[in-house]
């Protein structure tokens, strides 16, 4: 066998006997030609092949490759393939922050019958909370006092986990409980400052206080307040006459520039029969607040006049003829007519001295006040509750209620006051004097009584102005 190279390939060829030079050599080229031939051959078929490796190419290191030609013969060629870029992929950051859960909101109007602890339940709130919330302060301590119409706003995460609850406790203060980092809870009270405006209204009677005050503007209510100002120096079922006037400087109240309802009367004026009453109301610097006269008398006197809102007087106090025992009896008090179930006031401050059923008097009750006074209210339908002998009550407060038990022909309260275990007639009793403001307020008090009266003094004026037009 004889070894033929070129361009790098080897073959192998089959062994040949010697011919002539001429005939070798033709031999010769031809072999030659067949192997330029072939080669050419070869090397269009590797280049082709580098060709389309390239073109797919994978990102994987590769320097050489094996190309199998046929099973006898095979060529071994370097490729010089550049090395695959070196690629990094960007790595997909982890969340550092878990998302918060979704929160829910549930708006609540109390209704009534409803408790707190019934809210909670239908939440899904455990009472656990309710009880960690209560024992925060004064405040949420007071939660559990609802009333129908009150507001609930809370935010309730999915587990049922209280974040947030608002308490629109009325119209300026709402109570704030939320959780705090470490699971607790925290409350704040919120308080919006009302701003307050003076309004002036005044009337004449003709008919009837109630009426003439509607006629002014004034509310049930501020004409209840007035006539308990001046109720110890005038009898508002008695003394009232045509042509009685009444004037009042008034509060009312606003909040965010809404009108939410009246405040209190702040100086007053009546005139009846001719006389005239006026009251400043006054607090001093202990919050301690009053209705005084222009020269700082006190308009609360130490007895009310009537103990009883009533429509007429049936029996007034001395000699009558008894509609039971048919003959004449003295009569030690008055007595007031007044539907039945009418609320009694005590006349002043004092002690129940007796308490229960007295012969004609029926269901009776007897304060003391101080040494020199006492008062009894007989007939009574009821007593009112919490109230026994040794108890004390302060003037005005309910003690029973209007009936006709004992010797009665109807209902009514007959009323009697004692000085000294003396009856006197309480219609025409020269109650003690009021007592004075106290001297370290008089400087303050006398300021604000000018700047009232003389507030007064000009929507009067400007009243008369207008009406004269």
């Amino acid at each position: 066998m004889r070894q033929i190279s070129s361009i790098g390939i080897d073959f192998k060829l089959p062994y040949t006997p010697h011919r002539s030079t001429k005939s070798s050599t033709k031999v010769h080229i031809a072999l030659l030609l067949a192997s330029l031939f072939l080669g050419l051959i070869v090397f269009i078929f590797i280049t082709d092949s580098a060709e389309a490796k390239k073109s797919s190419y994978s990102p994987i290191n590769r320097t050489t490759a094996n190309l199998q030609l046929s099973p006898e013969e095979h060529v071994t060629i370097p490729l010089n393939i550049p090395p695959a870029p070196n690629i990094i992929e960007a790595e997909t950051p982890t969340p550092t922050v878990t998302p918060s859960p979704t929160l829910q909101y549930h708006h609540v109007k109390v209704k009534k019958g409803d408790s707190l602890a019934q809210i909670f339940s239908k939440l899904g709130i455990p009472l656990q909370e309710l009880q960690q919330i209560l024992a925060i302060n004064a405040e949420t301590k007071s939660l559990p006092k609802l009333i129908p119409d009150q507001k609930f706003d809370f935010i309730i995460s999915e587990n049922n986990t209280l974040q947030e609850l608002i308490f629109y406790k009325n119209t300026h203060t709402t109570i704030r409980v939320h959780r705090n980092t470490d699971n607790n809870f925290s409350a704040i009270l919120e308080v919006k400052e009302y701003e307050m405006r003076t309004t002036y209204a005044n009337g004449n009677i003709t008919s009837s206080l109630f009426e003439a005050a509607q006629k002014a503007g004034l509310s049930e209510t501020l004409t209840m307040e007035m006539a308990n100002i001046f109720a110890w120096d005038i009898d508002f079922a008695l003394d009232i006459r045509k042509n009685d006037h009444f004037a009042v400087l008034y509060e009312e109240r606003f909040l965010d520039g809404k009108y939410i309802g009246d405040g209190k009367i702040v100086a007053a004026e009546f005139i009846n029969q001719n006389k005239t009453y006026q009251a400043i109301r006054y607090t001093d610097s202990e919050s301690n607040t009053s209705y005084y006269t222009p020269d700082g008398r006190s308009m609360r006197k130490a007895f009310l006049r009537t103990p009883v809102d009533f429509t007429r007087i049936s029996s007034h106090f001395g000699k009558r003829y008894h509609p039971i025992l048919n003959r004449m009896k003295a009569h030690k008090g008055v007595d007031y007519a007044a539907p039945r179930g009418t609320p009694i006031k005590a006349a002043g401050d004092g002690k129940i001295i007796f308490r229960g059923r007295k012969g004609g008097y029926g269901k009776t009750i007897v304060i003391q006040h101080g040494k020199k006074y006492s008062t009894l209210y007989a007939h009574m339908s009821k007593y009112a509750k919490n109230l026994a002998t040794g108890k004390k009550v302060k003037q005005g407060q309910t003690i029973g209620y209007v009936g006709s038990t004992g010797r009665a022909t109807g209902p009514h309260l007959h009323y009697e006051f004692r000085v000294n275990n003396s009856h006197r007639n309480p219609l025409t009793i020269r109650l003690a004097a009021s007592p004075k403001i106290d001297p370290k307020y008089k400087d303050d008090f006398v300021n604000q009584v000018q700047g009232l009266l003389t507030q007064l003094d000009l929507f009067r004026r400007s009243e008369t102005s207008l009406s004269s037009l």
